[in-house]
């Protein structure tokens, strides 16, 4: 078979002509590792030739398949789609970004040599009236021919578009580097510079290890080819940028180190990641052409999720059905944060529970939910949502998420319509494990005789439920007692306190006297569903989402205003309204004798929407398997 390589090819691309899609041969083909031996610091160096000339490449990672896979090989005729030219030590090396394989078996062609980088002055020249096309014509000959009798000239240095000055903040940079597209960029080119816009920018955190304390913030950039980059800042980098940038905004970023990527941290489909440091620049542009977009997905239907490896990084879109109130959780650190959950459903039949942390709670949270309380049932795009598969499949807000209430494209009009016609009235399958439209998160229904059957809180760990049940006894001479008002650092003392005389209270535990004491209830009730009935008890903030009122209220009430009829009215009020608790069962030391003890940790009045969307979602259940 008669093979034509682009004449010239090599001499082309090393003087700077990147545009040209040439027709070359590989000619061998070696692994080269890097720092690890894993597949991503893997890499391959191919020599490739144009029948005459013939020089060192490497490609880039996203290639390696091609090699791996048998279609790249010693012989194979390739077409260069995209590339670039770098120096590395003093040496010019071709960066392979894309090809494609013309034909994987073919016998060497020609008798090429290994080009020299002396010969770049005269090549440089030549290279812009080389010829195009892949056949081997005369006019390509004479083009070689010209290039042996060049004389050498020096070209001017290349110019890149103009930099906006006073913009933001930026190093005093003696020669503009080459703006390039995010994808062409590689550890081994020198200068270079990109423009992108800020899709995500991440919370400053500080960090403390061996080398002492220290502050860190990323920020993902997009640029117009629809490549994407993290970019990492730390420590005095930091100071200089961080209130530089704003998500939104495009930049003309430069002079910083690319490294690989860490994946556990790093979610962008890109294998590197740019470090800045203190001979970066980073220059506000002007967005004139609006030619960068503002944001990029890779949506994934629900029904995907249900597969995907914990921990992954995601973007999915479906119609919100339920919101559930904010409310505040201790981290592991002592930090207090706000967490709210609710559900997203989507035409593939099935829903997923995502959980808000920090301020999304109080941002976009909020505004979800009076717009489900409402009856507006609005459309949420989430850009990378964390995997979790706790108790079920489920997604999470980290730092560089970015949630879109009813955003305006494609996707989120035709899920709008699917809704309003069709999901709107039909079940789906939640993949959360037991997961309650409306309620807190990883709530795992049970039923009250199930607490028994399947001995509840016998394990060394308590056991976490929700019972959908009524209230049908509650003791009324024990339902509250008088409590230690005093603050043991940011909590309430909350001991059992005494008399002492007949002015003060007395605190053991505090070993102090005051006045005042707090009232603090101690109630227990028997509640019951269709299955049976058992014995809880609810302390504090659970007592009052009960009774509706203090505990306070309710014992000055009865004893000290004496009032029987009205504190036997709202007794009698709260029994057999249907109520969703969620509860802790432990098994607890009583003198000599081990009994379940079930504590009632919160009582919702049931949301009958929900309760029903709940049902609806479960007979579903049944119905697939």
């Amino acid at each position: 078979m008669s093979v034509n390589l682009t004449a010239n090819a090599i001499p082309t691309i090393i003087g700077g002509d990147v545009n040209a899609k040439p027709l070359v041969q590989v000619l061998d083909v070696a692994l080269v590792s890097g720092g690890n031996n894993s597949q991503q610091q893997q890499r391959y160096r191919v020599v490739l030739s144009d029948a005459v000339s013939s020089h060192q490449a490497m490609l880039a990672a996203q290639l390696n398949d091609h090699v791996r896979n048998g279609r790249v090989k010693k012989g194979s005729v390739v077409q260069l789609i995209d590339y670039i030219c770098s120096t590395l030590q003093n040496r010019k090396i071709i960066v392979v970004l894309n090809m494609e394989t013309i034909i994987l078996d073919c016998e060497i062609i020609g008798n090429p040599k290994s080009f020299m980088n002396s010969d770049l002055p005269i090549l440089r020249n030549a290279a812009e009236n080389l010829p195009r096309s892949s056949g081997n014509n005369l006019a390509a000959k004479n083009a070689s021919h010209n290039v042996q009798n060049f004389r050498p000239t020096v070209q001017p240095a290349y110019q890149p578009p103009p930099v906006y000055k006073g913009r933001g903040a930026i190093v005093k940079n003696e020669a503009p580097a080459r703006v390039i597209p995010i994808a062409a960029l590689n550890p081994y080119q020198g200068r270079w510079a990109i423009k992108a816009r800020v899709t995500a920018k991440g919370d400053l955190r500080r960090y403390n290890n061996a080398r002492g304390d220290g502050k860190v913030f990323s920020f993902d950039l997009l640029d117009s080819d629809g490549g994407e980059i993290r970019v990492t800042c730390f420590n005095s980098v930091v100071d200089r940028f961080y209130d530089s940038i704003e998500a939104g905004k495009v930049y003309l970023i430069s002079r910083g180190s690319l490294k690989p990527a860490q994946k556990n941290f790093n979610h962008l489909k890109n294998e590197w990641e740019i470090f800045l440091d203190s001979n970066s620049t980073v220059e506000l542009c002007p967005d004139e052409d609006g030619s960068i977009p503002r944001q990029q997905f890779s949506f994934r239907p629900i029904s995907d999720i249900e597969n995907t490896d914990s921990n992954s990084i995601l973007d999915v879109i479906g119609v919100v059905t339920s919101v559930n109130p904010s409310v505040p959780i201790l981290r592991k650190n002592g930090m207090e944060t706000q967490r709210r959950v609710l559900n997203l459903k989507d035409s593939s039949g099935r829903s997923v529970e995502l959980t808000l942390w920090g301020e999304f709670c109080n941002r976009e949270g909020q505004r979800l939910q009076e717009m489900v309380d409402a009856g507006v049932f609005p459309i949420l795009a989430v850009k990378a949502g964390k995997v979790s598969d706790f108790s079920g499949k489920s997604i999470g807000s980290i730092s560089t998420t970015q949630l879109f209430i009813n955003p305006d494209f494609p996707e989120a009009h035709s899920l709008r319509d699917w809704f309003d016609q069709v999901g709107k009235d039909s079940a789906s399958l939640s993949i959360s494990k037991d997961f309650i439209p409306g309620g807190p998160k990883n709530e795992i229904r049970k039923t009250v005789s199930q607490i028994k059957d399947e001995g509840l809180g016998r394990s060394d760990k308590p056991d976490w439920i929700t019972v959908r049940a009524t209230i049908s006894f509650m003791k009324t001479d024990t339902f509250c007692y008088t409590a230690c008002p005093l603050m043991i650092g940011d909590r309430q003392c909350s001991k059992k306190v005494t008399r002492s005389g007949n002015m003060s209270w007395q605190c053991d535990r505090c070993n102090q006297e005051f006045e005042e004491c707090d009232y603090r209830y101690l109630l227990q009730a028997q509640i019951l569903d269709h299955t049976g009935l058992t014995w809880v008890t609810a302390f504090q903030e659970a007592g009052e989402e009960i009774m509706g009122c203090s505990a306070k209220e309710l014992y000055f009430l009865k004893n000290e205003e004496q009032d029987d009829d009205r504190f036997g009215e709202i007794i009698k009020s709260k029994l057999f309204n249907h109520f969703v608790f969620k509860l802790k069962i432990k098994e607890e030391l009583y003198g000599d004798e081990q009994k379940v003890k079930i504590t009632v940790v919160k009582a919702d009045q049931v949301n009958y929407s929900s309760e029903s969307r709940y049902m609806l979602d479960l007979i579903s259940k049944f119905c697939r398997q």
